[in-house]
């Protein structure tokens, strides 16, 4: 009962801390999702034994580069990654010989986590670069939870037939049905009350939010199986790290970025 109540308040916290930093102005957004970035790299890092720090140095970089312009340049993104990519193989000029695998581990980090949460912070402006429309990113986060939490209640209830059960035992088609069904309900709801998108725009970004979400979610659970770990942290008691937590929505963020770009242009 303990356990149950921690790991309840755990996700409330974690949900309001969400929707009030998201929706108050775009400084408290980049704030929280700037430290939950680090806390994601750090996790992460330790996941597939990252031994370069600089990691950190490069992703906070370019995520200030990007939050300090309103009009969001896809080519100003390329040249400052471009840039970035370059200093890992610099770095193992001075690392000892038989380090240079950590390349490949840099980029990884570098893409998967900063890169994810870069273009996640611009969704709220990729409407209107002169507005700010926080219920965009948010919106991607109501259908990410309706997803997990149906997902689980029709799994559990019903489910028989696994999705990819070497990865993650526990999930299952019916499962990954139920929750897609629920989220394009949600995004009818999620279109009513915010009115930035048509329902066919909402209706697409839950597909994809769904679709790639359960891939982040599956991709996070074999970077933790290969790992040996059950958890990516600790730092929510009753859930793990911030990683089991976000999994879904950085693998996801990017998808539904490039889509708005799409349909903005």
């Amino acid at each position: 009962m303990k356990e149950l109540l921690t790991r309840a308040l755990s996700g409330l916290l974690y949900v309001a801390l969400i929707i009030c930093c998201t929706i108050y102005n775009p400084w408290s957004l980049y704030g929280l999702y700037f430290a939950l970035m680090l806390i994601a790299l750090f996790e992460f890092k330790k996941l597939i034994q990252l031994k370069d720090n600089w990691i950190y140095i490069s992703a906070i970089v370019v995520f200030a580069s990007f939050i300090s312009v309103k009009d969001f340049s896809l080519n100003q993104f390329i040249f400052t990654g471009i840039l970035t990519l370059f200093f890992p193989f610099i770095i193992q000029l001075f690392k000892k010989t038989g380090e240079t695998a950590q390349v490949g581990k840099f980029y990884l980090a570098f893409f998967y986590i900063a890169v994810s949460f870069i273009l996640m912070v611009k969704i709220p402006f990729l409407i209107n670069y002169n507005s700010f429309n926080p219920m965009l990113l948010l919106g991607v986060f109501i259908l990410i939870w309706v997803n997990d939490t149906f997902a689980y209640l029709v799994g559990k209830s019903i489910g028989k037939h696994k999705l990819l059960e070497r990865i993650s035992p526990k999930k299952t088609i019916e499962g990954f049905l139920g929750g897609l069904i629920f989220a394009l309900i949600a995004s009818f709801f999620i279109y009513k009350y915010s009115e930035l998108l048509t329902i066919k725009h909402w209706l697409i970004i839950a597909l994809i939010v769904v679709v790639f979400g359960t891939i982040g979610d599956l991709i996070e659970s074999k970077f933790k199986r290969e790992a040996g770990v059950k958890d990516s942290g600790t730092i929510m008691p009753g859930h793990g790290g911030i990683l089991d937590r976000l999994d879904s929505v950085i693998f996801a963020a990017p998808f539904v970025f490039y889509y708005l770009t799409i349909i903005q242009n």
